[in-house]
């Protein structure tokens, strides 16, 4: 049974148990790292009189965060002294369930040895890409709805919000251009990538999310571990239009942020979302029959190294957007995350998902005659999970 399974099962004589000193436990769990500063200060403050408010806000959060967060819990409950002896009744959580600790040998995980927990902890910091700033970086949206031939892109509007909830919630900083030229964006995205100069983003009149909508711009943005960005638009094959049907290629947006020995970006992940056409061909649907490199490492990385691109469609073909519900795409993006990122699943599975769902979706009455696959590429060298912030 997985740790995250046994905390749940356990989950009322856990409350119970630690509710006796509320602060021992919040304070512990900082300490091991199980949660980080933001959220200590957060579950700290947050506005619950009784203790047990408190102690269910701080499990829940243990569970938000995964099975390895869940098993270092469980490790903390049964091998740290303090807790062992501020805890007594820990003692019979264990004795009625025997799956408490899977494995005696971690009760040295959370010493301070340089033993299997270390190791553990370096193999972990190496798979993945190490998420520690407060935003976790900004969520950058071009968003073009008007253009200067009459056309409108009803419904893109519901995307960008969706966008800005799920991204928020993940602890980015939502920034939106709404109704950009081809060059606006070009220009844009060259600001961003440097932030050298953010006077400039005046030109391009920023918006931030607020939580219930976008308003001005607070205050000068800053990178921070990751960078999402996310383009609403029509396009053709590689290209995506500004609102003047100018097109700007998908690989010159993304090289705009390739690595260099300055970049406050190098070696961090680099996530583009692109909602637009592809083609102008509708793509029909078919039945399915099943309904040579040395140990040593460089210090130095690919200047390509760290993308992701999910694009809404393959090339050559239309993607589907709703006037009112948004696009296809976009929406099973943002509900995919809202899923997948409290499990602690990595982007690249959760797009897998997209991509599988997306494929599902019918464009119209006669079924197979108007399908939609996204397509997925990516150069990340190591897993990105991107996790809730409750602030």
């Amino acid at each position: 049974m997985s740790a995250k399974d046994t905390v749940r099962r356990n989950k009322t004589a856990i409350l119970e148990t630690l509710c006796g000193d509320q602060k021992l436990i919040l304070n512990k769990v900082h300490e091991k790292k199980l949660i980080t500063q933001r959220e200590y200060n957060n579950l700290k403050s947050i506005n619950r009189e009784d203790v047990e408010g408190h102690v269910i806000a701080l499990v829940d959060k243990i569970m938000d965060k995964g099975e390895d967060t869940c098993r270092d819990f469980l490790n903390l409950l049964q091998t740290d002294e303090d807790v062992k002896t501020t805890f007594p009744d820990l003692k019979n959580i264990q004795k009625n369930d025997t799956c408490l600790l899977p494995l005696p040998v971690q009760a040295t995980r959370l010493d301070n040895s340089d033993g299997p927990s270390q190791e553990s902890k370096r193999r972990k910091e190496d798979d993945q890409y190490q998420l520690n700033s407060h935003p976790v970086g900004l969520c950058v949206i071009i968003n073009n709805e008007n253009f200067t031939d009459g056309r409108v892109r009803r419904g893109t509007d519901k995307d960008a919000r969706s966008l800005a909830e799920v991204f928020s919630w993940l602890g980015f900083r939502v920034l939106m251009c709404k109704d950009q030229t081809r060059d606006q964006m070009d220009r844009a995205l060259k600001v961003f990538a440097s932030l050298d100069d953010v006077s400039q983003l005046q030109e391009f009149n920023v918006e931030e999310w607020s939580g219930s909508g976008f308003t001005g711009l607070r205050e000068a943005p800053k990178h921070g571990d990751a960078f999402i960005c996310c383009v609403l638009s029509h396009g053709s094959l590689g290209v995506v239009s500004g609102t003047d049907c100018e097109h700007l290629s998908i690989k010159q947006m993304t090289t705009t942020f390739k690595a260099t020995d300055h970049s406050a970006l190098t070696g961090k992940p680099k996530v583009f979302l692109i909602q637009a056409c592809q083609g102008k061909d509708r793509q029909p649907g078919v039945l399915s029959p099943d309904l040579q490199a040395d140990n040593s490492e460089s210090k130095f990385i690919p200047q390509e190294a760290d993308f992701l691109v999910a694009i809404a469609t393959v090339e050559d073909y239309v993607s589907v957007r709703h006037e009112i519900d948004g696009s296809w795409f976009i929406q099973s993006v943002c509900q995919q995350l809202k899923e997948g990122c409290p499990r602690g699943e990595d982007t690249v599975t959760i797009l897998h998902r997209v991509n599988s769902k997306v494929s599902q979706k019918e464009g119209c009455r006669n079924l197979g005659k108007a399908k939609q696959m996204p397509e997925v590429r990516f150069t990340l060298r190591k897993k990105l999970v991107l996790s809730p912030h409750h602030n």
